[in-house]
């Protein structure tokens, strides 16, 4: 290794912010190919072209990649920017490392091709001259938009074992696919742009018959917000004690948060009752004002109630089931959506006929959509959209 490779991979273990760097394949084998002068012909080869292929996967551009891997660190400093809390040292820290990563980005390998002499070509990356101070001064400056981390690279995300799991390919229409209950649809769009500007905004309660659009509303708001700094967290019910410590651990994110809970609903004897309640009533230090609870359901008070239940041996029945039916009292918000009516459904079916590019005569797509309705269920958004996909299948086959 000569004295300019083995300042850079000695400086390279010095990285403290941006530590985590040291784990990354790509800087992994640029640290291969540092050690590997002096080696064989073979050895310096295969150093020089596991960099390259594991460059190339994402990348030609050597500068481009170290600068997008420390602008997506979840590091030290990035977390003080979060609390208000960043030192003179850990500031002058930075600026060293920067100093560093931007001397970095320029390895070309320029010394290492010289010293070869093959009779075949070797592949080349790229370098840009990129001010790093400048990049990550503005990076920081939109943590509240882009966040930090595995929120910098995903918008959606689910639980495992009371950790944030990433949902790598969601599945999620836009606002634009989505027809009729336009003044429902709103109602979560204002909510969700109040907890975006940090006004108050209230946990919503989604209600109504299946099929509606309940949940294609909430998951179509959160990826039209997700470039403005929002980020949905799908949960399941019998997730939701896990939750707590999970919601304590986003309090200083700058990001905004949607816990999702879908199709929602209690036994009257369920344990999960209390957790939920005490997630919409926050933490003993007061709910977090970057996170809101949408929860949607086919049950209006939530309880699956039965006659006995109403005859239980409870010696405060009374009270226990004004706390169960009182349960979506304390959404703040609560949306209904109703099973359309005829003219309401067949507009959906010619909203969505425009959208798929359906050619066909309005009155013949009324009967058949009519029909397709009765065949399966009532009339839906669901149902219209099915119906909406039938017919460009049956075009296509």
């Amino acid at each position: 290794m000569n004295s300019s490779n083995l300042s850079l991979s000695t400086r390279l273990h010095s990285l403290v912010i941006f530590r985590s760097l040291l784990q990354d394949p790509v800087v992994k084998e640029l640290e291969r190919l540092f050690s590997s002068n002096g080696n064989t012909p073979t050895e310096l080869v295969d150093a020089w072209s596991g960099f390259c292929s594991q460059l190339f996967a994402h990348t030609v551009n050597w500068s481009d990649y170290l600068l997008n891997r420390i602008t997506e660190s979840e590091n030290i400093y990035v977390l003080a920017c979060c609390k208000n809390d960043v030192s003179p040292t850990l500031q002058n820290c930075l600026k060293w490392e920067l100093d560093f990563l931007q001397e970095l980005s320029q390895f070309s390998g320029e010394e290492i091709v010289s010293q070869m002499q093959f009779d075949f070509p070797l592949p080349r990356w790229e370098c840009s001259q990129i001010d790093f101070h400048q990049e990550y001064s503005h990076y920081l400056q939109q943590l509240s938009q882009k966040g930090y981390g595995i929120f910098a690279q995903y918008s959606f995300f689910t639980v495992k074992d009371g950790a944030l799991c990433p949902v790598k390919y969601p599945d999620c229409q836009t606002l634009q696919e989505l027809s009729g209950y336009e003044r429902e649809r709103q109602q979560v769009i204002d909510n969700t742009e109040a907890l975006l500007k940090g006004a108050p905004a209230a946990n919503v309660l989604l209600y109504g018959d299946a099929g509606t659009g309940k949940s294609s509303t909430v998951k179509a708001v959160a990826a039209a917000f997700a470039p403005k700094g929002l980020r949905l967290i799908e949960v399941k019910k019998s997730q939701l004690y896990q939750i707590p410590s999970l919601v304590d651990s986003l309090a200083n994110n700058p990001l905004k948060f949607i816990l999702f809970i879908d199709d929602l609903s209690f036994s009257t004897n369920d344990d999960d009752f209390a957790a939920l309640k005490a997630i919409l009533e926050g933490s003993v230090s007061g709910r977090t004002s970057n996170l809101v609870v949408y929860a949607t359901s086919n049950r209006r008070h939530l309880i699956k109630e039965t006659l006995s239940d109403r005859q239980g041996d409870d010696i405060h029945l009374a009270d226990t089931m004004q706390e169960l039916m009182s349960l979506s009292a304390r959404f703040g918000l609560t949306i209904t959506y109703s099973r359309p009516d005829k003219d309401a459904y067949l507009s959906i079916v010619h909203d969505l006929a425009r959208l798929y590019e359906v050619d066909m005569e309005q009155t013949q797509l009324d009967t058949r959509a009519e029909a397709h309705a009765i065949r399966h269920g009532g009339r839906s958004p669901r149902v219209a959209k099915q119906f909406i996909q039938s017919l460009k299948t049956q075009h296509h086959t």
